[in-house]
C-alpha cells in the first residue's frame, strides 16, 4: 500500500512538473527570476521529447509500482500512459506539442514585454 501511494504521488509531480512546464512563464510573470527554472523545465522537455532523454520521475514511479506489485509504465513513458490517448486522441500529439510551444513562447514574450515596460516606466520616472 505505501508504494502504490508513493508511485500514484510521484505520477502527480510528473503531472505538475509537465504543467508548469507549460506554464511556468506566466509565473515568472510575477516572480521574474522564476524564469531560470522555467528555462532548465523547457530544455528538459525538449531533450526529453526530441532526444529521447531519460525522465527520473519515469523511473521511480515504475520502481514504486514495481515494488506494490503493480505493471510500470511502458517503454514509450509518463506521456504516452497518461495523457495521448486519454486526454487527447492520438493523432492530436502534434498539435498539443504546438500549442505547448506556443504557450510557452506567449508566456516568455509576455515576460519580455512586462520587464521592458517596468524598466521603462522607472527609467522615465527618475527623470
Amino acid at each position: 500500500m505505501p508504494y502504490r501511494v508513493l508511485a500514484d504521488g510521484i505520477a502527480v509531480l510528473h503531472l505538475l512538473f509537465l504543467l508548469y512546464l507549460t506554464f511556468g512563464g506566466f509565473i515568472a510573470w510575477r516572480w521574474p527570476r522564476t524564469v531560470v527554472l522555467h528555462f532548465a523545465a523547457v530544455g528538459w522537455g525538449l531533450a526529453s521529447v526530441g532526444w529521447g532523454l531519460w525522465c527520473p520521475l519515469t523511473d521511480a514511479e515504475n520502481w514504486a509500482r514495481h515494488r506494490a506489485g503493480e505493471a510500470g509504465l511502458p517503454p514509450t513513458g509518463f506521456i504516452d500512459h497518461y495523457l495521448t490517448g486519454v486526454i487527447y486522441p492520438d493523432s492530436a500529439l502534434g498539435l498539443v506539442r504546438g500549442l505547448v510551444a506556443a504557450v510557452v513562447v506567449a508566456s516568455w514574450v509576455g515576460l519580455w514585454w512586462r520587464v521592458r515596460t517596468r524598466a521603462h516606466h522607472r527609467i522615465a520616472g527618475s527623470g
